[in-house]
Parts: C-alpha cells; structure tokens; sequence
C-alpha cells in the first residue's frame, strides 16, 4: 500500500476556545521543521486535524520524525479514491491485503461527512464489508473485538480509506504554554523533565553548571548530547554553560558542613533565574524527585526554592526511578545520562548532607558571605550560550556578556 495522504489527529485540549488557531498553527509550524526535507508535501488544516499531502514522499520516511511533533495524539497514512462506491470498495480491499499481518476478524467503520453521498453509514458499513469478504473468504467479522478496523471516511471530494493508527507525542504544541529554563546536569533525571516540560506546551532553554577544571570537557560534552537528544523534539535549543568554579570554590572555602549542598544549590537557582529573567522565561524546570537525594527531600527543596521568586516546575516529583528510566529511554536520553563523565554536584560533598535544613540557618549562613551576589554576577556575566541542534555542523556559540 502506497498512501498518498497522512491524516493527523490533534489534542483535544489545544482545540477548546479561542486559541484553537495559535495551537493548530504551532502543530503546523513544527511539522514544517520535522519535514523540511521532504519538500514535495503540502499542509491542510481542518478542525481538529492536519492533512499531509505526500505527493510521492514515502509514508515510512515520515513515519518517525511525526511522533516527536508534540501536540498530535495520533495519526493515519490513508488510501484516497473517488466518491464512487465501487471505487470505494476496491481501495478498501486493497488496504485489507496491505496489512503486514494478515487479521482473522475486522469490521468496517464508515464515516459519511460528505451527506450527499447516496449510501448512509450503516449501508456502506454492510456493502464495503460484503465486498471484502467475498475477496478474502478466510476473515471473519467481529464487531466487538475485531483484529483489524477498517475505516472509511466520505469526505466533501474524496474517500479515505485507512487501518492503521499511530500513537502520536500527544501534550500541547510547543511554546504554546510559554517559556522556562530547565536545569540541566549530566544525569537520567532533568532531561526527562525537560521532555516533559516540552510535552506540556514549554518551550525551554537549558542551563548548565560547570566547575572547569575541576570536572572534565568530557562532562561538558555529554550535556550537549543531551540537548541534542531534546532538540529532536524542539529543534534547536539554547544552552548556557554557567561557570560555577568561582562560586562554588569561595563557598567550600567559608562553609563546609552538612548544609553546604543546600547553599550551593540556592546559589545555582539564583543564577537560573537572572538567566531565565534575561531571556524571557517565565519559570525554571528541574529533574527533583521527591525524597531520592538530600536535596530533594521536601523540607531541602522547601529551602532551596525559596531562593527565587520564579515558579520552579518539578514535573517528577512524584515519580519512581523506573519510571523516570523507562521515559529516558523512550527519549534516547538513558544511555549518554548514564556515561561516567562527573559533574559540578560531585564535587566538595559533605559527609553527612541536611535532609531537614532550616530556612533560618541557610539564610544566616549566607548573610556570612558578603560577597555571594557578586561571585554569581561573575558567573552569569561569563556564561558561555550555545545553540544546540541535531546536527552538530549547525551549531552556532556566543557568549552572554550582554547580559549586564
């Protein structure tokens, strides 16, 4: 079977009111990016759908680059023919014998739009159905439980005829639900919650703390192979690459205790929101799962946040680690996350990190360091942006000195 059009299905939830249009063009937009190389296709929009015209582009080249299009729930590769029903029972045939695995059972679901055409739904569910069966005598009809459904719409000028549903990236279109940062280490968790901001309709911008020397360019590198595993999901996406030595040296230097990872940590959401702020986000995004570190117990998180005024978005809080790995994998995340490459959170751990920290000593503790503000100045005014894409070759770097 050769289809000549893809039917694409979109979330219910992105249709309802008056942003219905800014959704529909947000899906179009990003499919526009997915299938840039595959020019012979046109767009058409109808409510509730997008129409993919092929002309000629094979459907299994497209096939995998559509599910990474945020805000589709499902789509179809569909036969066309005429608005004739003998037209209509030979293409049905036809996708019958197509079908990879040839099914025991199937219905005929048919679907008249077009109310002009001279046969109801129920008639041409029996005269499509009758005709198949005659063809292949070894299939069954089972309307409860079919093997396989074939379903047949009569549009306004043609018949699509089509099997096969695909499960879509679903959520809302990207950017839709505005813009956050997402705090990114080299680790399995924060990418998940970037894909997962993503997915809800964020567009986001990673920020990512360094201590060169201390942590190695390998690091480095593993973080931009992480945002080029979201970028298939969102195209090209900025990274900052935040030099934390300075700050993180001067604070081991004065402070050393079990609350050391909860200052350091406030200093890092700090710096995210001056980022955030500068580039037009209006949130910050982190991996934190609630309880399976010392920094993410509620009482440390508590601590940590109160640190900025931004929402802080948690979309694993409550998620078990195998949850988190089985979307990694899903993503293609799993298996660079978990190359042995250290970070700037491995460095100048205490013994024993505060599971309980209390706000008041936190706050008492960095009232000690007058020169705090100034060393995370230093960092942001040396933040080095990247703009990551799939494709090493179109990456372009800048620095973000203009910040201040």
């Amino acid at each position: 079977m050769t289809p000549q059009q893809v039917v694409l299905r979109l979330g219910e939830l992105t249709l309802k009111g008056r942003n219905r249009h800014r959704f529909e063009q947000a899906v179009l937009q990003q499919l526009k990016r997915v299938l840039r190389p595959w020019g012979a296709i046109k767009y058409e929009k109808e409510f509730g759908r997008i129409t993919l015209h092929l002309n000629g582009t094979p459907y299994e080249t497209v096939r995998e680059p559509l599910k990474t299009v945020f805000g589709i729930v499902s789509f179809s590769p569909v036969l066309t023919t005429e608005l004739e029903l003998e037209r209509v029972q030979e293409t049905a045939l036809l996708a019958m014998r197509a079908m990879d695995t040839q099914p025991r059972t199937f219905k005929v679901s048919v679907r008249r739009v077009n109310k002009s055409f001279p046969h109801d739904s129920q008639e041409m569910n029996r005269l499509v159905g009758g005709y198949v069966l005659r063809a292949m005598p070894d299939l069954k009809v089972d309307v409860h439980r079919p093997e396989a459904e074939l379903k047949v719409e009569l549009r306004e000028r043609q018949t699509l005829v089509y099997s096969q549903v695909e499960s879509g990236a679903g959520g809302f279109p990207l950017g839709t639900n505005g813009k956050a940062v997402l705090m990114l280490s080299g680790g399995i968790d924060s990418p998940v919650a970037g894909y997962l901001a993503m997915r809800q309709g964020l567009a986001v911008e990673a920020v990512h703390f360094h201590s060169y020397p201390y942590t190695s360019e390998r690091s480095q590198e593993k973080v931009k192979e992480l945002v080029r595993k979201l970028a298939v999901f969102a195209g090209p996406i900025k990274l900052h690459m935040v030099p934390f030595t300075g700050v993180q040296t001067k604070i081991h230097e004065a402070y050393r205790e079990n609350l050391l990872i909860t200052v350091l940590r406030r200093a890092m959401m700090r710096i995210a929101e001056k980022l955030a702020e500068a580039n037009g986000a209006g949130a910050i995004v982190t991996g934190e799962s609630l309880g399976q570190v010392a920094s993410q117990t509620l009482a440390s998180m508590n601590a940590i946040g109160r640190a900025v005024y931004l929402p802080l978005i948690r979309p694993l809080v409550c998620m078990e680690k195998q949850e988190i790995i089985r979307l990694a994998e899903a993503i293609d995340s799993y298996k660079v996350s978990i190359l042995p490459y250290e970070d700037c959170c491995t460095l100048f751990l205490p013994p024993s990190p505060s599971t309980n920290p209390n706000l008041k000593v936190v706050e008492s503790i960095e009232a000690g360091m007058p020169w705090l503000q100034e060393e995370m100045d230093e960092a942001v005014r040396n933040t080095e942006t990247l703009w990551i894409d799939t494709d090493r070759r179109t990456e372009q770097e800048d620095r973000f000195s203009s910040f201040f």
